[in-house]
């Protein structure tokens, strides 16, 4: 019995790993639908689930030589990004230049769109080019790297709890026993 609940949580750690859906892991590891997501939290709290999901994603991210640093440097491109680093304004003119653009400057480019009016060629109507130019989301790349400094928490951290059950057990057992 303890060999096939092993395989069971392999399993669903290997498959949790996939797209971080723990309901659709433990079914996939053999548990029932409808109990699906609560066999999922509780395999998500067992240390020996963890310490196997832990695994699978450093093996994952040294085969993608995936590092934290990286992944916080990549946010923080596209959270400090700046218009003015793409714009030169000449004549009261905002023209964009992409010749100029580091690696970096062009990583943070989410969208470049140019559309134009006018010019019928009856020498009346002027050509008008517009160029719709978007950076990447700011307030969701600073969320990000918030989270991941540890700046910002939608969990509240409980501590200090360590044998709690302990002392309520001990405390019943002295009431009990003055009563």
């Amino acid at each position: 019995m303890a060999r096939k609940s092993t395989l069971r949580q392999e399993t669903f750690a290997h498959e949790y790993v996939i797209d971080l859906n723990g309901t659709r892991a433990a079914i996939a590891a053999g548990y029932a639908e409808k109990a699906a997501h609560v066999a999922a939290s509780q395999l998500l709290k067992n240390t020996k689930v963890q310490k196997i999901i832990q695994q699978l994603q450093a093996k994952r991210a040294s085969k993608l030589e995936l590092k934290a640093e990286k992944i916080d440097e990549e946010i923080s491109r596209l959270a400090f990004s700046n218009m003015l680093d793409y714009i030169s304004v000449q004549d009261g003119d905002g023209r964009i230049d992409l010749s100029t653009l580091t690696r970096d400057q062009a990583a943070a480019i989410q969208e470049i769109r140019e559309d134009s009016t006018g010019g019928s060629g009856d020498g009346e109507r002027k050509l008008i080019i517009r160029t719709t130019f978007k950076l990447a989301d700011k307030s969701k790349n600073l969320e990000l790297l918030c989270r991941r400094l540890g700046l910002l928490q939608d969990n509240l951290k409980v501590s200090g709890l360590d044998g709690l059950a302990d002392r309520l057990d001990t405390l019943r057992k002295a009431k009990h026993a003055s009563s």
